[in-house]
């Protein structure tokens, strides 16, 4: 690599300068797959073999100060556009693999590449990741120190440019605008480095491929000795289904099951009359080579269930799995399902997380999935595949049924499910499991038609009046009815001042189409003159009592003393600065409340700029809880739409929470111990301890103002007493806020929600 000299310099740090290139060379060895697809051709992961990173410097030893900086490099013209990179600002704490800054790289000119890159403190050094699809060397590089204005001009003019249509373009810049009158320069600098640098690629593509090569691909060297001490070794069935299946796909398939590192296993392929004579060649190739491998062949085109029984009607395995007849087994993946077996002999179904794998062996879109998450299933089947069954449990079941158009997994995924606790039902934290996106083709309508029909089927059979309302991309909203005569619902309203807030709350709730309901607003100690006389009137209104609580701020006793006046058989904890949107919210959330097995339920919370301020809490998040998908525009899908998605989670947001009473007082209540942060968070774990499932709902919504009646956490009181809730949230639930349920162990506590840990915490 060329070093290069510095070519001018700012008084006020570092100005310009070329930079002096180490490479850090990551490239694997080149994928090459032997004709009898060994375990050792499976160990190599090609997707990283363009994957590289560079040390960056300046070349005469100056410092980097922290600001905008325009960076500039050359690179030789590649066949391939580059895939993704990033920086990695060492500062004067240890580098974090998580603390990356995506970098948009923009070609102005061939093999002319730059980015706009901000960095927050001083650095010790900088680290350039990038990843192409064709062979590349880093020649030149240049950072130059730019204004703040320059920078957002600079981002603006990218932003613009890379819409197409005329009216889009318009759009960006009429959203600019607005953003700038909303947030202040401050939050509108905020906004576009995010729209710039995370709205230009999809970062998590490749972090992931990084995130393969360092936790996603290392096989045990001992793994021999591990498999030999297990104290027994469970048969697993392998089904395929095929039918005129490409011949190189299918290849793929059989032979990421021969590459098992495990070898306690079978193979029973169900052939459904291909008329391709490739099929018939290839099978008999592989019956010849593992005796393992069974192959059932039908004479006449058959439905997928009958094709499906067929074969597992002859599987001797303890455990049977259907695998689809183009995707691939991580070499790991029965084994850490028979080691898991081995450990949890309760678990009667066993599921993993899975990613895609494409034609040139690229690895990417990762699918990390909750512990077993019942509502989530309800709303999408986010279990798919790697998911593996007791043959027990199957044949009780009596295997796939017809009738369901594409839905006949579903339809057997909840006839077993519904047989189990959920302590039946495990999830292994690992992607173990390659799907081809060719063959995962979008659903039809009858396929919709047939999921829809499976779920429909499960609640009657369980005896619950539910409906079912079929959208795009497998989401479902189920609908849950209320009982009538409709249950009472005491909606407890804190205050202190603020009358406009309090009266925009007020407002919103009387104009929700549900019936039987009271509010509750309990003021602590209000001194103004407008605000007293607004509770007046309110409390002449004969849904509306007033309370007075004249002790210091505790949020959660003042709850608990409503909670004491209330006479609802459901309890709403709302805060004086939220703000309705959805007329029926309280059908919604109520319909789950009054649930036997379901305890606290959340809603969606949006800030008045319409991003999300709530879509659930995620445990550990920060430290010890942060709320899913912050600041991400009203609409946002997130991992695999879950932030659409109707489903478990281990605590929702008191800002807006219902619980049935009798849930309310079980465990006590909220803990008046943390009078202002985390007691919706303890609440929630003490109720799921006590074995309800909290669900949040994105049907119910409703705008935020967080802390607007209260204001900041600024004062060193304030921050001591926020300080002291967090030692009391450690100290009483300890490794179990590292341990989310509904968050899977690969995803990051300390970066953004849902992006990827580097390392994984499993």
């Amino acid at each position: 690599m060329k070093s290069m000299r510095r070519k001018g310099s700012k008084k006020n740090g570092f100005g310009q300068a070329l930079l002096a290139i180490d490479a850090i060379d990551l490239v694997a060895k080149p994928f090459r797959r032997t004709s009898s697809a060994s375990s050792e051709a499976f160990d190599a992961d090609p997707s990283t073999d363009n994957l590289r990173q560079f040390r960056l410097k300046p070349s005469c030893g100056e410092t980097l100060t922290g600001g905008w900086y325009l960076f500039e490099l050359d690179l030789p013209v590649l066949d391939q556009t580059l895939s993704w990179a990033a920086f990695y600002p060492h500062y004067r704490t240890s580098l974090n693999e998580e603390s990356h800054l995506p970098l948009p790289l923009t070609e102005t000119s061939p093999g002319k590449h730059l980015a706009i890159a901000r960095f927050t403190h001083e650095l010790v050094n900088l680290r350039f990741d990038i990843v192409a699809r064709s062979q590349f060397e880093l020649d030149q590089a240049r950072l130059s120190k730019l204004s703040k204005l320059e920078a957002a001009y600079r981002m603006l003019f990218t932003l613009i440019r890379s819409t197409v249509s005329i009216k889009k373009k318009i759009t960006v810049m009429l959203t600019a605008t607005a953003k700038l009158c909303l947030k202040g320069q401050r939050g509108f600098a905020t906004w576009l480095y995010h729209e710039y640098s995370e709205g230009q690629q999809t970062p998590l593509c490749g972090r992931y491929l990084m995130w393969v090569r360092l936790y996603g691909n290392s096989i045990p060297t001992d793994i021999k000795t591990r498999i030999h001490a297990m104290p027994r070794k469970p048969l697993i069935s392998v089904v395929i289904r095929t039918c005129n299946t490409h011949e190189v796909a299918l290849r793929l398939c059989i032979e990421s099951v021969i590459a098992q590192h495990y070898p306690c296993w079978e193979l029973h392929i169900a052939d459904n009359a291909s008329d391709k004579p490739h099929i018939r060649l290839l099978l008999n190739e592989f019956t010849r080579r593992d005796p393992r491998i069974k192959i059932v062949l039908m004479e006449h085109r058959s439905d997928n269930s009958d094709v499906l029984n067929s074969a597992i009607d002859q599987a001797r395995g303890d455990y049977i799995t259907v695998i689809r007849d183009q995707d691939e087994l991580h070499p790991l993946a029965l084994y850490r399902i028979a080691n898991e077996v081995n450990k949890h002999p309760e678990w009667k179904i066993v599921y993993t997380d899975a990613d895609k794998i494409d034609d040139r062996r690229i690895r990417f879109d990762p699918n990390f999935k909750p512990d077993w998450n019942y509502e989530l299933l309800l709303s999408q089947n986010y279990i798919r595949h790697l998911c593996v069954f007791d043959s027990a449990l199957v044949k009780t079941v009596i295997g796939f049924r017809r009738g369901f158009d594409g839905g006949e997994d579903y339809d057997f995924l909840l006839r077993c499910v519904e047989r189990l606790g959920s302590a039946q039902i495990g999830h292994i934290a690992a992607v173990l499991y390659h799907e081809r996106p060719a063959s995962i083709s979008p659903k039809s309508k009858a396929m919709h038609a047939g999921d829809t029909k499976a779920l429909e089927q499960h609640f009657i059979r369980i005896g619950v009046d539910a409906t079912v309302a079929a959208a795009a991309d497998g989401i479902r909203r189920i609908r849950f009815p209320c009982p009538q005569p409709a249950p009472r619902v005491s909606l407890v309203v804190p205050t202190r001042n603020k009358t406009k807030l309090l009266r925009s709350c007020l407002d919103s709730i009387l104009r929700s189409t549900y019936e039987n309901y009271e509010i509750i607003v309990v003021d602590n100690g209000s001194t103004d003159s407008s605000t007293l006389r607004y509770l007046d009137k309110a409390s002449k209104l004969s849904n509306v009592q007033v309370l007075r609580y004249d002790a210091p701020f505790n949020y959660s006793a003042i709850n608990n003393f409503a909670e004491r006046h209330a006479t609802g058989d459901v309890i709403g904890l709302v805060n004086n600065d939220i703000e309705i949107i959805t007329p029926d919210w309280m059908e919604e959330m109520v319909s789950h409340a009054i649930r036997p097995d379901v305890g606290a339920v959340g809603a969606m919370l949006y800030y008045p700029d319409g991003t999300i301020q709530h879509a659930g809490v995620i445990v550990g998040l920060g430290g010890v809880a942060g709320h899913a998908y912050l600041h991400q525009p009203r609409g946002y899908g997130g991992s695999h739409n879950r932030g659409l998605l109707l489903q478990n989670l281990s605590a929702v947001t008191a800002a807006c929470m219902l619980v049935r009473r009798e849930v309310y007082n079980a465990v006590g209540g909220l803990d008046e111990s943390l009078k202002v942060a985390f007691n919706d968070v303890d609440f929630c774990l003490r109720v799921r301890d006590a074995g309800y499932r909290n669900v949040w709902t994105p049907y119910a919504q409703m705008y935020h103002l967080e802390s607007a009646s209260r204001g900041s956490e600024i004062t060193p009181e304030q921050q001591d007493r926020f300080q002291r809730e967090i030692e009391f949230m450690r100290s009483r639930w300890g490794k179990r806020l590292l341990k989310d349920p509904a968050y899977n162990a690969n995803l990051s506590l300390s970066s953004h929600c849902f992006d990827l840990a580097f390392p994984p915490r499993s």
